[in-house]
């Protein structure tokens, strides 16, 4: 039996699609006075926001300041950073942290801090800013937030409902309306009856998280299909910087450990990289101080292109995080999720080097939006991980991620709460006339797993233009497919991500191609300099 009784049409003040972080922020601090839905093609808790491990990055000390914070953000984003979205942004990360602190989020404490919560330090930041609970903050989060949402009689909750499109008045054919488009809902898929809903909204929030799983190896939970940004795109909205993917240097190497993240904050706390008996006499050697003077606590993009070399260059499956000389009592305390992990694998981190691997972590760009999320289309906006503040630049510093989605959260609930009620036109039912057919699912998950493997293949940590061409024609062949399966057949969960898997790789591939230089997470062997003014990558679609 369905989970939900309801009419085709919903209609709703504000539809929030996603239940991260981002999405949720907008959901509470929107719920008192407006009517919201929030759609989540899993179950809540399901995003990539729960995986979050080391913490948030926020200014909490009188030792540390925004200067700084700024600094490093910029540093780390390798001058492609907005200073101006980095400055509002930082500087609104202790009301965001209070914020959190008042839903009842349970940070690691300390008596002997400052604010009474321990800070740790991670990759590229110049200060102990990390505030988290233990080493599963965003679970923490997730299931503080939760609770408050599910309580809330304002907050209707569509879990395992899958969105479509957002509708828009030029796709509506009212002649008064083409040339202005403006957001008034989305078309919905119920994952269990297959039934497709129609959203009605004033305003519509796209807050699905990143795209992880354009790629064969990622960090990210098999939500992360790009939804938001495939569906912005369609809609006519620009994307930016989509070229800068972040791929986390420790990924825990084991055949039963599927995307499980080792944290940046076990390096903050002295992990060190080195290399496995598997490559013989210099087995055990430490190798990032040849990379970059920063050693182990470099930049994200630094640590994952050395590690990316030396697996290259000595034939490795893996290198070695080894964090065994700490106290074990601190490392079971700090890192407990981690120890328990690994123990179940038979890898005691308390006496041995932890395997890992660099895999996908973080989408740096996303859609363009303003600093309350605000897209080209009145009516749509974009948070958390599908959008593109400037925050981020070409490479994201640790910890900054969180942060973005509560500080812009509010700032886009603020803005939603500030506008005036829209007049609706008649929103279309969707065209169920399509019939399934059975022998073409094959099609879909033979296309999945070929797009993921070239993509890691062509696409990755170092680049040529030739790679990227070659990605280029496999994508369009590909998306040729999909779009005729998509015009002519029953929509799916899968073909639906799959969709949106295609054209979030297409933007990764033109906006690489378009950059001519190195910078940040994008390496091209071609263009291996960096030009001296850094410029962000715009994409437009084209309307009509």
């Amino acid at each position: 039996m369905p989970l939900y009784t309801y009419d085709i049409a919903m209609k709703f003040d504000v539809a929030i699609v996603g239940s991260g972080l981002a999405g949720l922020s907008v959901a509470l601090h929107l719920a008192e006075t407006r009517k919201v839905a929030i759609i989540s093609k899993r179950a809540l808790r399901d995003g990539a926001s729960s995986w979050a491990q080391g913490g948030i990055a926020a200014v909490l000390d009188s030792g540390d300041s925004h200067d700084q914070h700024i600094d490093d953000t910029l540093v780390a984003g390798a001058g492609l950073c907005d200073e101006g979205a980095t400055r509002a942004i930082v500087e609104g990360g202790r009301a965001a942290i209070e914020w959190l602190i008042e839903q009842g989020v349970p940070f690691t404490r300390d008596a002997t801090a400052e604010l009474g919560f321990h800070l740790t330090r991670e990759g590229g930041h110049s200060q102990r800013r990390i505030i988290h609970a233990a080493d599963a903050t965003g679970h923490a989060v997730q299931v503080t937030l939760e609770q408050k949402v599910r309580a809330h009689p304002n907050i209707a909750l569509f879990e395992h409902h899958v969105a479509i499109d957002v509708i828009t008045s030029d796709k509506l054919g009212a002649p008064a309306l083409v040339g202005q488009p403006r957001c008034y809902g989305l078309y919905v898929q119920d994952i269990e009856s297959g039934q497709v809903l129609t959203f009605e909204a004033e305003q519509t929030v796209l807050a699905t998280g990143g795209a992880g799983k354009v790629y064969l190896y990622t960090t990210n939970p098999d939500t992360a299909t790009g939804d938001g940004i495939a569906m912005a795109w369609r809609a006519g909205c620009r994307v930016s910087n989509m070229e800068f993917i972040q791929f986390h240097p420790t990924c825990l190497y084991h055949p039963y450990a599927k995307s499980f993240l080792i944290t940046e904050a076990i390096r903050g706390e002295g992990g060190l990289l080195k290399l496995p008996r598997e490559a013989g006499a210099v087995a055990g050697t430490r190798f990032m101080p040849a990379h970059d003077e920063r050693g182990e606590l470099a930049p994200r993009d630094v640590v994952a292109r050395a590690i990316d070399f030396e697996m290259k260059k000595r034939g490795l499956d893996h290198v070695d995080l080894d964090i065994s000389h700490q106290d074990p009592e601190f490392l079971k305390e700090h890192f407990p999720t981690i120890y328990a992990r690994c123990l179940e694998l038979g890898i005691d981190i308390t006496r041995e080097p932890i395997p890992v691997v660099p895999a996908v972590h973080f989408t740096c760009g996303g859609v363009v939006t303003d600093l309350a999320g605000r897209t080209d289309i009145p009516g749509l906006y974009a948070v958390g991980e599908t959008a593109c503040t400037g925050l981020h630049g070409a490479n994201r510093l640790a910890s900054n991620s969180l942060l973005e989605c509560v500080v812009v959260g509010r700032a886009c609930a603020e803005h939603i709460a500030g506008s005036s009620p829209v007049e609706h036109p008649a929103l279309p039912a969707w065209d169920e006339s399509r019939v399934t057919n059975a022998d073409e699912e094959v099609v879909i998950a033979h296309n999945w797993d070929e797009l993921r493997r070239f993509m890691w293949n062509y696409v990755g940590i170092v680049r040529t233009t030739k790679r990227l061409e070659r990605a280029e024609h496999r994508i369009k062949l590909l998306k040729e497919e999909i779009d005729e399966y998509y015009r002519n057949f029953r929509i799916t969960p899968d073909l639906l991500e799959l969709r949106n898997l295609v054209e979030v790789a297409h933007l990764i591939v033109k906006s690489a191609l378009s950059r001519h230089e190195s910078r940040g997470l994008h390496y091209s062997r071609d263009f291996p300099d960096t030009l001296p003014k850094a410029l962000p990558s715009v994409l437009t679609p084209r309307r009509g």
